[in-house]
């Protein structure tokens, strides 16, 4: 099977790469096509027409996005286009030629306001900028009649780049106490859970009969099972890299409210995702955030 990776260079892509690996012709494109890759650059639809031409994939996985959240509240148009456009682009191309696309969403499509895990048949309500461009997304991949699985996930880190992670391991080197919101909940999910189980979807989706593959396309929940806040996350993650020697010293962890650390996008209060939709078709669960967190830190070799 022939498969084309977009954002193979993106925090999840980079993991992708691996996990799609050997398992059929692996294709990865990237903004700027070193090492091999293709070169595209999103904002330029045309060009992204013609590298799924050339390519003709028979999956296509979508791993790019503008996820600047609180940037997007004054890039509405950027985020549209890359989050939106690119994605309407993708379908339409699927649709036509017989291809099945996998594309990421986000919890953010909800407003926070749910008392209970959102499942996938909830209305979706977005607060910010970010989360309603994903959305736009969603309904552009959902009405170009493609085949195609959305995979919603949440606070999603690993152990590079720029994400809650690694500035917290970063802060805690260097400051003596650390303040991290605490009335916000969602779920921490790992780049690299994401990315193995998003391979065993693929394999199990694209070995079935067309008409089967069209039967499971729709939106699924994937992140880590259980909850806690940013602030229960900051403090498990000080504590696991102390007890790992990845910080020599653990500063506490002062819980405050979103009130106190005002930002221009609004965040959901509670963003907790149901998978058991995804589960019950698949057969697949990602660990615990706990464990995710535990198996991610063990990788890591340089906190600074």
């Amino acid at each position: 099977m022939k498969t084309l990776l977009i954002g193979a260079d993106g925090q999840l892509g980079r993991y992708l790469r691996q996990a799609l690996a050997g398992r059929g012709e692996l294709t990865c494109c990237t903004r700027q096509g070193r090492d091999g890759d293709l070169a595209c650059d999103l904002t330029d639809l045309p060009a992204l027409t013609r590298v799924l031409t050339d390519v003709a994939p028979a999956l296509i996985v979508n791993a790019a996005a503008y996820t600047a959240v609180d940037k997007a509240e004054a890039e509405p148009g950027l985020a549209a286009l890359l989050n939106a456009d690119v994605v309407r682009v993708i379908g339409e191309w699927a649709a036509t030629a017989g291809s099945a696309v996998i594309h990421y969403s986000t919890d953010y499509v909800f407003d926070g306001t749910a008392t209970r895990p959102y499942r996938e048949s909830d209305t979706p309500t977005p607060a910010n900028a970010y989360g309603a461009s994903k959305l736009a997304g969603e309904v552009a991949l959902a009405r170009s009649a493609a085949d195609h699985l959305i995979l919603r996930t949440a606070w999603v880190y690993s152990r590079t780049g720029r994400n809650f992670l690694t500035t917290m391991l970063r802060l805690a080197s260097t400051m003596p106490r650390l303040r991290v919101v605490a009335d916000q909940i969602g779920s921490p999910t790992s780049a690299p859970d994401i990315a193995q189980i998003t391979a065993q979807i693929a394999a199990r989706w694209m070995s079935g009969s067309l008409q089967e593959r069209g039967a499971l396309s729709g939106v699924y929940h994937l992140t880590a099972q259980g909850s806690t806040s940013w602030h229960g996350f900051a403090e498990a993650i000080v504590a696991q890299a102390h007890a790992a020697g990845l910080l020599s010293l653990a500063p506490p962890v002062d819980a405050i409210t979103t009130a106190q650390y005002p930002t221009p996008a609004t965040r959901p209060a509670y963003s907790v995702l149901d998978t058991s939709k995804l589960a019950a078709t698949f057969d697949i669960q990602a660990p615990t955030w706990q464990r995710g967190l535990h198996d991610v830190l063990a990788t890591v070799t340089d906190p600074s």
